[in-house]
């Protein structure tokens, strides 16, 4: 099988469940939907490959699954520290209104008043929002190193995303 081009990490494989080969995987996403949903992921360990899906289900905040050829304990511990993976092609549609993480990061951020802050590096949760983290872009002219910029990923501060230009525009103030 080929490996698709828009191999997307999903979660890692955390551990082991029970005794019958079930494998617990602890996803980047709240709702782990692309795990629930999609058949075909893709692991690599001990080298990128694909397996298939026969059950997931919740389990607190992970997902329990059974894979295809894994069997026993032994063999779902093998698995530990995998990187799980699913084509972004693949992932559920979401509202129009509605990113998903991998979409964002890449983009870059403006301010209202047209100021870049720089390209969003990474996401992260805090419990109550989701935050951007915002590496500044080098200017070789600049003495000091600028700042990574943290900005809530709340309505407040982003007034706009626009992936078809990779841009999204924040009102943020270069002095914040």
């Amino acid at each position: 099988m080929q490996i698709p081009a828009d191999l997307t990490q999903v979660g890692y494989v955390s551990g082991a469940y029970g005794v019958t080969g079930s494998i617990r995987v602890t996803p980047f996403s709240a709702d782990a939907d692309a795990l629930l949903n999609v058949k075909t992921w893709w692991l690599d360990k001990p080298s990128l490959r694909a397996v298939t899906v026969r059950t997931t289900k919740l389990h607190g905040g992970d997902v329990i699954a059974q894979l295809l050829g894994v069997v026993g304990r032994d063999a779902s511990e093998a698995l530990k520290g995998a990187s799980v993976q699913i084509p972004r092609s693949q992932f559920p549609e979401l509202p129009a209104d509605e990113f998903y993480w991998s979409d964002l990061i890449g983009l870059d951020v403006v301010n209202l008043q047209g100021d870049a802050l720089g390209q969003v590096t990474d996401m992260m949760d805090n419990g109550v929002q989701s935050i951007f983290r915002i590496t500044p872009v080098a200017d070789p002219a600049a003495d000091a190193k600028a700042e990574e910029r943290l900005i809530p990923y709340v309505e407040h501060y982003v007034k706009s995303i626009d992936l078809a230009a990779k841009k999204i525009t924040v009102d943020w103030g270069l002095d914040y």
